[in-house]
């Protein structure tokens, strides 16, 4: 591949001022060569003296973090689901209650339906007779 020439026509700066662009443009050079993925990489393996240790160290690291997300989300998957079966329990028995109440009221009000028409026509029968 070719590389794009960094050479540039400098007007007349002072000593100081060409150093600095010089520095800029090697460390530019260094962003263009080494991202900044294989520049961590790199200093990784310099700190650890190219072993390999951290990376692994990383690696045993996430998968128990993993691991542990994973066991606490299965037990408050359980929780909730033993939750909602609870839920449905109770909403079941409330319901056999209440359609329980209901068929009580309803012959309630049928008895008082028939003593309602009892009444009546004793009342219709004691008005006849006056």
């Amino acid at each position: 591949m070719e590389r794009p020439s960094l050479e540039f026509n400098l007007p007349d700066t002072h000593e100081e001022g060409k150093l600095y662009v010089v520095d800029s443009l090697n460390n530019l050079n260094k962003l263009n060569v080494c991202p900044a993925e294989s520049q961590r990489s790199l200093d990784e393996e310099e700190n650890t003296g190219g072993t390999g240790e951290s990376v692994a160290r990383i690696n045993t690291r996430n998968q128990r973090l993993f691991f542990v997300t994973f066991i606490l989300t299965l037990i408050v998957s359980l929780a909730l689901v033993s939750f909602v079966i609870f839920l449905i329990f109770q909403t079941r028995n409330e319901v056999d209650q209440i359609s329980s109440r209901l068929l009580s009221e309803k012959k309630n009000i049928e008895e008082l339906k028939k003593l309602n028409n009892i009444i009546l026509k004793h009342l219709n029968q004691s008005r006849i007779k006056e």
